[in-house]
């Protein structure tokens, strides 16, 4: 199994696992023309990806989904309250598949995990994407850890976990002080701090690839997540990976 990153952050998102002959997208945030782009990258043609996994109806998240899917005949699964926010935008994707936040489904070699989060979105989730030996879970778009989340998360041989913030930069942002709180709050998103302390709760014993995601730019550095994530993991900050926003990560294998 591999996972690659073609970028994440607030201007677009989208994660590509591959293995045993079959790929899943997890988002499109892209454009038609930048996500081909930024799949080429990494060595990817359009048709590789057998479905699109749908996080939620966020744009940074899923603007790109219907476009892509309809221009290259892939599948589409969301959530049914993700379809019910997105209602129209799907009419000439050949195929669409809702599910229940605690239904586990297949795309080919892959078993998909998805797993509902605290977010301000309408059914978020997240996945857990497996091949039967191997395992990558995507934590973004979060607003505070639920045992829930801890326990899907638990055992995972590489978790792609989100560093949005860090608080005392946002709090002396220039940012209005309601979106301050709405980054903050319940159902927005993950701050350093939280998901370094979601690490010390959670089975990191088989975790051979941790990558930091879903980055601010005004508000966070690599350097202040990568100290927080390796100060709870006790490992050395350059084994923290970054997926950035205009590049994403290459290929990691697991």
């Amino acid at each position: 199994m591999r996972f690659a990153s073609l970028g994440s952050g607030s201007e677009g998102n989208a994660l590509v696992v591959e293995a045993g002959g079959s790929a899943v997208m997890i988002d499109c945030g892209f454009g038609v023309r930048d996500t081909v782009s930024r799949l080429a990258r990494h060595g990817l043609a359009p048709e590789a990806i057998d479905a699109i996994l749908v996080t939620h109806e966020h744009n940074d998240h899923a603007s790109g989904v219907a476009a892509f899917a309809a221009r290259y005949d892939i599948a589409v699964w969301a959530t049914f309250g993700t379809l019910v926010m997105m209602d129209g935008r799907f009419e000439e994707v050949p195929r669409v598949y809702g599910f229940d936040s605690h239904d586990t489904f297949a795309v080919g070699a892959l078993s998909i995990r998805p797993f509902a989060v605290p977010h301000d979105a309408r059914e978020p989730v997240q996945f857990v994407v497996s091949d039967g030996a191997a395992s990558v879970g995507v934590l973004t778009d979060i607003g505070i850890v639920t045992p829930h989340v801890e326990a899907a998360l638990s055992g995972l041989n590489a978790l792609v976990v989100e560093c949005n913030h860090d608080l005392e930069m946002l709090a002396v942002s220039d940012y209005p002080d309601s979106l301050k709180r709405r980054i903050a709050g319940r159902y927005g998103h993950l701050h350093n701090e939280a998901a370094a302390a979601m690490l010390g709760r959670i089975d990191t014993s088989r975790l051979s690839h941790l990558v930091a995601a879903h980055l601010s730019r005004q508000n966070n550095t690599p350097v202040k997540a990568r100290s927080a994530l390796a100060t709870a993991l006790n490992c050395e900050p350059e084994w923290i990976g970054i997926a950035d926003q205009a590049i994403g990560f290459d290929w990691r294998e697991v």
